[in-house]
């Protein structure tokens, strides 16, 4: 009998290398489908939590983050763009204009997860990553979020409920501050089965033999 293996995937909207990793998670998972069941939950991490209303010109966030020159951080988002699409998750050719604050998404992702289930939160989390890298539009409007929530297949009315309320504002808070707890400072970080820690966006073998060792584990201590 295949054992479940439990990812907590710690990650925010708005990295490039969340969605990255998320797309070299699926191949491993494709990978040791025979073998192992994995049940992602998608849990919350804001880069930017203090990131205004409009958000920033990307280019000049970065720059400023990371003390780089600007011809230097457009090819490191090149190289990303192109990690992404051998992952199978395609970036906009011109990349991101902006960075934004991510909260609301987040909040929209702990719905869709307590309400509607873990197929549900999977299917909006690929499609608010697509909003933001894919089709690269305002995260602050949240008409593109109502779009992404409708692509999803989940319940635009009540995700507008949501989106004009405070609604599961507390809840992602506890989340973020137990995760920040914990000592997470960098996405994606993937937590197995609530015990073992795996950070940034590996290669799909690198998660496959993790899974593959940690059903291995669960199999020898059963």
């Amino acid at each position: 009998m295949k054992k479940t293996i439990k990812i907590d995937y710690v990650s925010d909207i708005a990295c490039p290398w969340c969605a990255v990793g998320l797309g070299s998670l699926e191949q491993a998972i494709r990978n040791v489908a025979d073998e192992v069941n994995v049940e992602i939950h998608f849990q919350p991490f804001e880069l930017n939590p203090d990131m205004p209303p409009g958000g920033q010109d990307v280019i000049e966030h970065l720059t400023q983050k990371y003390g780089m020159p600007e011809a230097q951080i457009r090819i490191n988002q090149a190289n990303i763009r192109d990690r992404a699409a051998e992952v199978g998750f395609p970036f906009h050719p011109e990349g991101r204009k902006h960075v934004y604050n991510t909260f609301d998404a987040h909040r929209l992702l702990h719905w869709a997860g307590e309400e509607c289930g873990l197929a549900a939160q999977y299917r909006l989390k690929k499609e608010l990553l697509g909003t933001y890298f894919t089709l690269a539009v305002s995260l602050d409007d949240q008409n593109n979020l109502i779009e992404a929530v409708q692509r999803a297949g989940l319940d635009p009315v009540r995700a507008q409920e949501i989106l004009s309320a405070d609604t599961f504002t507390k809840e992602v808070r506890e989340r973020q501050a137990m995760y920040a707890k914990m000592g997470i400072t960098s996405v994606p970080s993937l937590i197995f089965n609530d015990k073992y820690l795996l950070q940034g966006a590996q290669p799909a073998e690198a998660f496959a033999n993790a899974l593959r060792q940690l059903a291995a584990d669960e199999t020898s201590s059963a």
